[in-house]
């Protein structure tokens, strides 16, 4: 294969270090979509996995959820929680591994950041469903681990020309490699079969009104924009804002809502299990 080029659908397919869903996370998903099932057998799968167990309780007895009783049981914390919570959780810890040794440590806290942006916004929005919105916006970024592993060389001088020169960071991923984080990401999630949603808001994260769901993808879009400090004024696209239909008057404010939110979350899972 040509080192400076890239048949996104060729590498997607043939790259090895994206190995298949984490078991874990596998075996969640299937209890959390089976309407037979229940916290009990989230709780089992969860309980085999000492790190995910011992986070979630970090997690849940910290200021990040606030309760104001401590929760000492992984069955209790379910309860409290809710199913697709607790996903959401073993999803950011599953694949922290992945990201930070295919990717960065930045990589996997800008997902988290965008994850609970996205989140915060579905709730002021009403555009999607949360704890949907979490899941898309910690899996926006994925394909930027193949750009990564193809050549962290030149990837790195990508991220480097694109905050340098305030440009985008998807016409020069397309310039150096022939592709983009937006398409392989796109794949990698039709690779895991996750959500038609999920891979459309991968794919048109940095240009929503292109997408058939423009008000998710818009989701995160604005989260993406908003968690990363080094974006100058206008965060927010205006002519995309305008497109989207979504006011937001303070971005500044909402960005350090955001993030003071997403520095519990981020300290409580990068703490010593």
């Amino acid at each position: 294969m040509d080192n400076n080029r890239i048949n996104p659908q060729q590498y997607v397919e043939e790259f090895k270090d994206i190995p298949p869903m984490p078991n874990v996370m596998v075996k969640a998903l299937e209890v959390i979509k089976n309407p037979q099932t229940g916290i009990r057998e989230l709780s089992n799968i969860m309980s085999v996995d000492q790190a995910i167990s011992t986070k979630t309780l970090s997690l849940v007895n910290s200021a990040y959820y606030g309760f104001h009783q401590q929760i000492t049981s992984i069955n209790k914390a379910l309860v409290i929680l809710g199913m697709m919570k607790a996903k959401n959780i073993i999803m950011s810890l599953a694949l922290k591994q992945m990201m930070t040794a295919q990717g960065s440590r930045e990589l996997w806290e800008h997902s988290t950041k965008c994850a609970i942006a996205s989140e915060m916004l579905a709730e002021e929005y009403k555009v999607i469903n949360p704890d949907d919105a979490f899941v898309i916006g910690f899996l926006h970024d994925i394909g930027k681990i193949l750009l990564n592993a193809k050549n962290p060389i030149k990837y790195s001088k990508v991220r480097y020309i694109a905050q340098q020169n305030q440009a985008d960071l998807v016409e020069i991923e397309d310039s150096f490699f022939g592709t983009n984080h937006c398409v392989l990401g796109a794949l990698v999630s039709k690779k895991w079969q996750l959500p038609v949603i999920l891979t459309n808001c991968i794919r048109y994260h940095h240009n929503p009104v292109q997408s058939s769901l423009p008000a998710a993808c818009g989701i995160v879009y604005i989260a993406d924009r908003l968690v990363q400090p080094k974006i100058p004024n206008p965060i927010l696209d205006p002519k995309i804002m305008d497109r989207l239909d979504i006011q937001i008057s303070d971005p500044l404010a909402l960005r350090e809502s955001i993030l003071a939110r997403a520095s519990i979350f981020l300290k409580e899972m990068q703490s010593p299990a």
